[in-house]
């Protein structure tokens, strides 16, 4: 893990540096693939919500497609809110500084979002209908993406600072890109890993649908876990 972050301060670097010669296509363009690595570098650190969406793909059937739009969907929330946060004015901007580029209400919120369909999720194991499996990983993923994401903050910041607000926002751009590949492949590795253990299973069909049924279970009990986890560490804070 260290080397990692070794490899994500290095990128980051790269992306300050890149912002303040950013004068011509070329260096645009070059701007843009460190910060490309960077988002994939930087998504494989802890949090960004890629343990929920593990466990929500490993408890529920899901077609690959799914994965790739719930991994897209939490990446773009996450970025976007702290984008939406940072334009909103310099008082915001101060705050999120001040805190780390925490925001403690959006986290708060989101933690107990996730805890709320966490429960869901646990009933619907339980009393399972046919619909509306797309719209529950949607919506945890929108929800899990609340939570702004800190190195976007301090991008931005950086930006409005240099005066450099356009390459900020490429740079964000390219993170995005970047943070969108890691969350989505963990998502498609999670739902490839629960077809191939009930595929594994195929023979014996009713050891098959009381797996399916258990891992549903297990995987909605980890997100109701993780969302009451996130929400005692948020209340411990206040």
């Amino acid at each position: 893990m260290d080397w990692l972050f070794a490899v994500q301060r290095w990128l980051y670097g790269g992306i300050a540096d890149g912002m303040r010669a950013a004068a011509d296509p070329a260096g645009l363009a070059l701007l843009v693939a460190v910060a490309f690595l960077f988002g994939i570098v930087h998504a494989f650190m802890p949090g960004h919500g890629k343990s929920i969406l593990v466990s929500y793909h490993l408890g529920r059937p899901g077609r690959l497609i799914e994965g790739v739009a719930t991994g897209s969907l939490l990446a773009t929330t996450h970025v976007a809110t702290a984008v939406v946060l940072v334009l909103a004015g310099v008082a915001v901007i101060s705050r999120s500084v001040a805190a780390g580029g925490r925001t403690p209400a959006f986290d708060t919120a989101s933690a107990a979002l996730i805890t709320l369909i966490g429960a869901y999720l646990v009933w619907r194991s339980m009393y399972p209908v046919a619909h509306g499996l797309r719209q529950d990983g949607r919506m945890l993923a929108i929800v899990t993406g609340l939570v702004p994401c800190p190195l976007t903050t301090f991008i931005l910041t950086y930006a409005l600072a240099s005066h450099k607000l356009a390459q900020g926002l490429l740079a964000v751009g390219g993170m995005l890109a970047g943070v969108i590949v890691t969350t989505v492949s963990f998502a498609i590795a999670a739902i490839l890993a629960r077809e191939r253990l009930l595929d594994m299973l195929a023979r014996t069909e009713r050891l098959r649908r009381t797996l399916g049924r258990g891992l549903e279970t297990l995987g909605a009990l980890a997100v109701l876990a993780l969302g009451l986890a996130m929400l005692a560490a948020q209340l411990a804070r206040m």
